[in-house]
């Protein structure tokens, strides 16, 4: 449906803020119906289901020849998340591959076990505790650059914000100083030669088909250069006591299973993963979270009230952020609602049985947390903003049907860093800003590589002194 069916704003009731279409009959079952399907997906990831989709568990289909089956059922997401039978199909990487060259992000089987143990130390939780100073510092940078605005597009804010919330924290670099560079190239491939294209989808592997893909490999190409030489530059400056430890430092110290070093290329990839896979995905979560406390005003006024009971420049540790336990539960329920992954799948590489289907070696499993999050059988008003449903679940990653950074072994290991991150940046703007949307035009999610708007709204920003005037 193209429109809410409540709206906190004018009618009882929770919020229920705009999504898709959903289709009253599956798209596909023929050639016609297939390539209806690809070229919805091509314009958006989560534009080609049906009512059935939302009521069923499990879905057998056929695809472009191929059969496949979409999986809903917590149970069956858990089997094939956790088996090694199931791989990433390697054309999904496809988009990204010029950028984040082979890190973590797309790398598999035994190279990803290897990268994945070493890269653990870089984010436990006293060494996300470490890069706070970095969050702390690019909200700063964001709320002084929205000062004296009466309207702002915060979409575009958040990109800045986030960017230079990774730069600094990647390689003590502002977005827009000594980090321009690296701005101005992550922005451009991730606006557009990023997201999913047609060929994309027809082509079978990560290779196929790709004399269309010349800008990727150009702005690839810039990004990977420009980070071999920050790599170097760092390797080869004096240490400096007055700069705050960053992931670059963190990584240049770390050791493989042999007591190595890593290579310098895995290092410039592995910091190329995680821009890609950490600015992008943050500067939507923000973004989705003020659509929803615009729309909703007093859930807003709560999570401010919490802010300023406990300010965020008394956060000098993860810890201290759990005195803001609303805001927290407002972005868990705007994963929910807006899940960074949309749609991701794995491939079988011999047949397997899940939940009584059987599912044929080179078939396809389609897991959907856009799918699952609003699935009518595993939340009840799936469809609303209540971020209070998270707010007696210490632990949300317990709930099954809640898969906001994917699952199994894969689930991605930056989840607390872009957290803790979203959590200083919003309570930031929102210790300054009251927020609100300057027209009543509804905003409808397009997934590509992430969750993003149709449009980019102009929001209102009224200072909170002069609010309470």
């Amino acid at each position: 449906m193209d429109a809410p069916v409540r709206d906190a704003e004018f009618g009882p009731g929770p919020l229920v803020p705009p999504f898709p279409k959903v289709h009253t009959r599956p798209l596909g079952g023929s050639p016609l119906g297939d390539l209806r399907i690809a070229w919805e997906m091509s314009r958006n990831l989560i534009g080609a289901w049906c009512e059935e989709d939302f009521d069923n568990l499990v879905t057998p289909y056929h695809f472009m020849g191929q059969p496949g089956l979409v999986v809903s059922d917590p149970a069956g997401v858990h089997q094939v998340l956790s088996s090694p039978n199931f791989r990433r199909p390697l054309k999904l990487g496809r988009p990204l591959k010029p950028l984040a060259g082979e890190g973590l992000l797309l790398s598999e089987g035994e190279t990803w076990k290897r990268q994945r143990k070493s890269l653990a130390p870089v984010f436990t939780p006293a060494a996300i505790g470490g890069l706070l100073p970095h969050f702390a510092a690019a909200g700063v940078n964001l709320v002084e650059g929205l000062t004296d605005q009466g309207t702002a597009n915060l979409s575009e804010a958040f990109h800045h914000a986030t960017l230079d919330a990774v730069l600094r924290a990647l390689f003590s670099r502002r977005a827009d100083r000594d980090g321009a560079v690296l701005a101005e190239i992550a922005r451009r491939y991730l606006e557009g030669p990023a997201h999913f294209r047609l060929l994309d989808f027809i082509g079978r592997g990560r290779d196929d088909l790709t004399f269309a893909d010349g800008d990727r490999r150009r702005l690839g190409g810039r990004w990977l250069a420009e980070v071999d030489s920050l790599i170097a530059q760092r390797k080869a400056a004096t240490p400096a006591d007055d700069r705050p430890g960053d992931l670059l430092d963190r990584l240049l110290a770390a050791r493989d299973e042999d007591g190595h070093p890593l290579p310098d290329q895995e290092i410039r990839d592995q910091c190329s993963s995680m821009l890609a896979a950490g600015f992008e995905t943050t500067s939507r979560l923000l973004f989705w979270a003020a659509y929803l406390l615009a729309r909703d005003p007093a859930t807003q006024d709560r999570v401010r009230a919490e802010v300023q009971a406990f300010a965020v420049e008394h956060v000098a540790s993860l810890d201290d952020l759990k005195a803001w336990p609303l805001l927290r539960s407002v972005l868990f329920e705007t994963l929910r609602l807006y899940p960074t992954a949309p749609t991701f799948g794995r491939q079988a590489l011999a047949g397997e049985m899940v939940l009584g289907h059987p599912v044929p070696a080179g078939a396809m499993v389609t897991i959907s947390p856009w799918l699952i999050h609003r699935h009518r059988k595993l939340w009840d008003q799936p469809t609303a903003f209540l971020p209070e449903r998270f707010l007696d679940q210490p632990h949300p990653w317990g709930i099954e049907a809640f898969l906001p950074f994917g699952g199994g072994p894969r689930v991605c290991i930056g989840a607390g860093f872009a957290l803790a991150e979203a959590q200083i940046i919003l309570a930031t703007l929102l210790a300054r800003f009251e927020i609100g949307l300057a027209d009543e035009r509804p905003v409808i999610p397009v997934a590509s590589i992430t969750l993003g708007p149709n449009h980019e709204p102009d929001f209102t920003l009224t200072p909170i002194v002069q609010a309470r005037a």
